[in-house]
């Protein structure tokens, strides 16, 4: 299968520096050399060890792994709950009066929830979707702000065996019916809106125009966040403080197989239509928090930050089932970091002590732009850890971040995983490896991972390729939802008995890792993997248009800005009005996280002569960079005809 040189961008990345680990930070840090050895030696006995250490049981397992590639089954005949796992056994343990959350709301308002409070939360929620009918093997999709009932409607699906699927809040209503139809939820979990930039979101009527196209859904749970005028209706609509209020405080944990699915989380592909990706339970909870704990290196006081929205992996991982397992005091931010000023992070971090952060790049370039005076009006002094995660951090933002806000001392820990991968996989350990800005560094223990050439031979050091992982991971996905077929297609067919990350990566002579982007045709902005397919779909939707391309260019705040190229039916003109209907369109059909932020008027797009749309050429225009081979091109015009009109292109 011929495929495309990666594009060389391995000179970005400087490779001078390092950072070897502190002698104090490593005399006590979590994680040690000898987990490599560990794992290297057997690494199916040493998940097995973690999971009988690190997990409680209803009942042990009997079988490590079953590998029938590319179909994991970790710690078969093994039973567990998740819930019970993240939240009773602490309480038994007599830490109930440990703070599992801060939550701090954009206006001002904050809540303290212990791990008691959670357990009867918990228990609470569970019962009220008993009442609704929710049942062990059901789906219940959850679309809300980032509230507290957030993470504790997530658990009361896992205490009863249910699967949910958590659909971001900035997502569209027919982004929402979307999912909730695939999955075939029976229960919508929503709230009136939240907050962002000062201004409220209404979640419901979005709620509402999605339910309109999803009949499997026969309840609606509806959290009160900023009261008002809210559309309820009669029969189906049922408000969280009324019916989950009154509901016992007792509600036994369901002991679950290991491999019950936990939840459904939907990611971009490369068709229009997202891919609902599995996971399931006991391995997926001891590869997140196992990472979490040598990772963050998480001691029993710190209070710990992931600045990500629950809506994504991320906030699954690392806000909810990782640190929760781990017993750790977590901060909940539901608004911007720009609201009221863009000192709100270190605000918090300073109001609570925060010792470890875990944000994205996109984040860290937005803060450096507004300069080093925000975080130097606080005290910062608690910082112990800092992470990055949702794409490579380029080595500037990487120095800036651990000097301004880790204070020139503090590690930092960029992590390389994905949706599908469910914990992460590259990442230094503090304490432990010696860092490069701009480097994930090595594989976690138990993780084979490999860099190859278009043949799926291992590349020398020194080189770049494919990004692939060569064994399973208790974390992994275990599917595509309803659809065997295209989660064989999708991640296992580029290399034969290799799962295919779909990221470029080299390897530098000290055998270290530095991520270079997706090669394939996904978008990363902000963070957030975006279909190139799904944007176009939806410009075309748009009656005026007959064709359109996206691409994805480089930006110094997002990573990558969607920049599209759009061809109009005949008769139609374009004009700056049209541009700001077609941008309006695409976050109404999507959501705001999709709307280009270029987008340019073409009579025509350049194609292959078999009609294939040459999206190589097209970021090359939209970089003003050299075109590369255009001798498939069907009319060279073409290219000339739109690089003429490159320079009206941004909102």
């Amino acid at each position: 299968m011929a495929v495309e040189p990666l594009p060389e961008i391995e000179a970005r990345f400087s490779e001078g520096q390092v950072f070897p680990p502190d002698p104090a930070f490593a005399a006590q840090a979590n994680a040690k050399q000898e987990l490599y050895e560990e794992a290297e030696r057997d690494f199916e006995g040493f998940w097995a060890r973690l999971a009988r250490e690190r997990l409680d049981w209803s009942k042990p397992f009997d079988t490590t792994l079953e590998w029938e590639l590319p179909f994991a089954k970790w710690f078969v005949g093994g039973e567990l709950n998740v819930a019970y796992n993240c939240v009773d056994r602490h309480v038994k343990a007599g830490l109930g009066d440990k703070v599992a959350y801060h939550w701090i709301g954009e206006p001002g308002d904050t809540r303290t929830i212990t791990y008691a409070d959670l357990q009867r939360e918990v228990a609470k929620a569970a019962n009220a979707l008993k009442e609704l009918g929710v049942q062990r093997g059901d789906r219940v999709a959850i679309y809300m702000p980032m509230v507290p009932e957030l993470p504790i409607a997530m658990l009361a699906c896992a205490r009863l065996g249910a699967a949910h699927t958590v659909v971001f809040g900035g997502f569209s209503a027919e982004a929402l019916a979307g999912r909730i139809e695939d999955a075939q939820a029976t229960l919508l979990i929503t709230a009136d809106g939240g907050w962002r930039r000062g201004a409220e979101l209404r979640l419901k009527p979005a709620a509402d125009e999605a339910l309109d196209r999803s009949p499997s859904v026969e309840n609606v749970l509806v959290v009160r966040r900023l009261g008002g005028d809210t559309p309820m209706r009669a029969g189906r609509d049922h408000w969280w403080h009324e019916l989950v209020d009154r509901q016992s405080e007792d509600c036994p944990p369901v002991p679950v197989d290991s491999e019950e699915m936990l939840y459904l989380l939907y990611t971009s592909g490369t068709t229009a239509r997202p891919k609902g990706i599995v996971h399931t339970s006991a391995g997926y909870l001891l590869g997140t928090s196992f990472t979490h704990e040598m990772i963050f290196d998480v001691k029993p006081d710190d209070v710990y930050w992931c600045a990500a929205d629950i809506g994504w992996v991320t906030g699954h991982s690392y806000i909810v089932y990782g640190p929760l397992a781990n017993a750790t005091t977590g901060v909940m931010y539901e608004g911007a970091p720009d609201t009221p000023a863009w000192d709100r992070w270190w605000q918090i971090i300073e109001d609570y002590k925060v010792s470890i952060l875990y944000c994205a790049p996109t984040a860290i370039r937005a803060f450096m732009k507004q300069g080093e005076s925000w975080p130097q009006k606080h005290d910062l002094s608690s910082m112990r850890v800092l992470g990055s995660v949702g794409e490579p951090i380029n080595p500037e933002a990487w120095l800036w971040y651990q000097e301004h806000i880790g204070g020139g001392r503090t590690p930092v820990v960029d992590t390389w995983w994905q949706t599908e991968t469910g914990m992460i996989l590259i990442s230094p350990l503090p304490g432990v490896t010696t860092t490069k800005p701009g480097s994930a560094t090595f594989p976690f223990p138990g993780i084979e991972a490999d860099v190859v050439d278009g043949e799926g031979h291992s590349v020398p050091l020194g080189g770049g390729g494919y990004l692939v992982l060569k064994r399973p991971w208790p974390a992994m996905l275990r599917g595509i939802y309803g659809d065997p077929e295209r989660y064989k297609e999708t991640y296992w067919s580029r290399f034969p008995g290799m799962y295919f990350a779909g990221d470029g990566a080299k390897r530098d002579e000290g055998g270290y890792y530095w991520l270079l982007g997706r090669v394939d045709d996904v978008m990363n902005v902000s963070g957030h993997r975006i279909s190139t397919i799904e944007v176009e779909s939806a410009l075309v939707d748009h009656k005026s248009v007959a064709e359109a391309a996206v691409v994805g260019k480089n930006d110094p705040v997002t990573g990558q800005a969607i920049f599209a190229f759009v061809t109009l039916k005949a008769g139609i003109e374009g004009s700056d009005e049209l541009g700001r209907e077609l941008r309006q369109h695409v976050t109404t059909v999507i959501g705001p996280m999709c709307r280009p932020k270029f987008l340019m008027f073409s009579p025509d797009l350049p194609k292959t002569r078999s009609g294939k749309i040459m999206r190589r050429l097209l970021r090359d225009i939209a970089e003003g960079r050299a075109l590369g081979d255009t001798t498939t091109l069907a009319d060279e015009t073409v290219v000339d005809t739109i690089r003429a009109n490159t320079g009206s292109a941004e909102e």
